[in-house]
């Protein structure tokens, strides 16, 4: 499914196009249509006021969500590569075929993890395949020593597996978080009549006056969109600790 929030530059354009529109259309019905008149300035200029307030506070609650939500999203990609980095270390409790047989998945295993964070969307996709196979060749292996060895240390190690595959379904989770479309339709409804009024309003400056506020309400837009967006965007998550990880495990 297309997400267009997922192209930054995409919400950018869209909305620098949308919100001149409206300007220049307020500026048209000014200059053509209806003027202002003296006695209804005041309040058109309170309107105004009001409208530019709800703007920015709008925008300003939506960054923080996109803020909130790439914290979140970094947070988990640490908690992976503890969790992946720990299981590693806890194979010494297996057997030595079993202990080799768990290595080699894990070292598979983060190979697939650092592509998630690093891909495109169709490499993405390439990535998720294999996971779910992993996962339970990884829970296959654990498993069956814990048949066989009923002890404190191989209940270790398979409590330590559990915390890599449910790392990352905490990291599915919170890549899959993004700001609600009711909140975008919001903040793009309010942006478009702010720059409607802002057009409408008597001004000595020139035409030129008419771009700023659609230009500057578009960077805020493309800021919230960017780090919003898990994977398509200029500001992303990256592997730090899961590349830092695989080279601790001497994984290539």
């Amino acid at each position: 499914m297309i997400n267009i929030f997922d192209g930054p530059f995409t919400v950018f354009l869209i909305a620098l196009v949308t919100l001149s529109g409206a300007a220049f259309l307020g500026d048209y019905l000014l200059r053509k249509k209806r003027p202002i008149k003296k006695d209804e300035q005041e309040d058109f200029d309170t309107a105004l006021a009001a409208t530019l307030t709800l703007l920015g506070l709008i925008i300003g609650f939506s960054f923080s969500m996109a803020v909130n939500r790439y914290d979140q999203r970094k947070n988990y990609e640490e908690a992976e590569a503890n969790a992946i980095g720990t299981e590693y270390l806890r194979a010494d409790l297996l057997g030595d075929d079993d202990a080799a047989k768990v290595r080699e998945l894990l070292g598979t295993y983060i190979r697939q993890r650092i592509s998630f964070y690093l891909g495109n969307e169709g490499s993405i996709d390439d990535a998720n395949a294999n996971l779910s196979k992993l996962q339970d060749e990884l829970w296959s292996v654990v498993a069956n020593a814990t048949k066989t060895q009923q002890t404190a240390a191989i209940t270790l190690v398979a409590s330590g597996m559990n915390d890599v595959i449910n790392s990352q379904g905490y990291t599915q989770a919170a890549w899959l978080n993004r700001i609600p479309g009711a909140a975008w339709a919001l903040m793009g409804l309010i942006a478009i009549f702010a720059n409607f009024l802002m057009g409408y309003r008597e001004r000595s400056a020139g035409m030129l006056a008419l771009l700023v506020l659609p230009i500057i309400v578009s960077i805020a837009f493309f800021l919230i969109a960017d780090i919003d967006s898990p994977h398509g965007g200029v500001i992303r998550v990256m592997p730090q600790n899961l590349i830092a990880a695989s080279q601790a495990m001497h994984v290539h």
